[in-house]
């Protein structure tokens, strides 16, 4: 599980609470890519902070809704 990293790393990286990331993700916005021993969701670091980056970018500076994101970027 090598460059994994859990879900507080992820939210402290990109500045937004674990809450927002869990509503990316159950909105098929993000996806995890894998699930440690205890059950923790694990994301590809890189990948996803530039998605999270990508979905607010879409969200504050086009104005667009969760529904209008998830048609461009799924």
């Amino acid at each position: 599980m090598k460059g994994l990293i859990k879900i507080g790393e992820l939210a402290q990286a990109v500045n937004v609470l674990p809450s927002t990331i869990n509503f990316y993700t159950n909105e098929g916005l993000l996806k995890a890519a894998a699930r440690s021993r205890g059950g923790y969701r694990l994301y590809q670091g890189p990948y996803a902070v530039s998605q999270i980056k990508k979905i607010q970018k879409l969200q504050t500076e086009k104005r667009l809704t969760i529904e209008e994101i998830k048609k461009l970027i799924t």
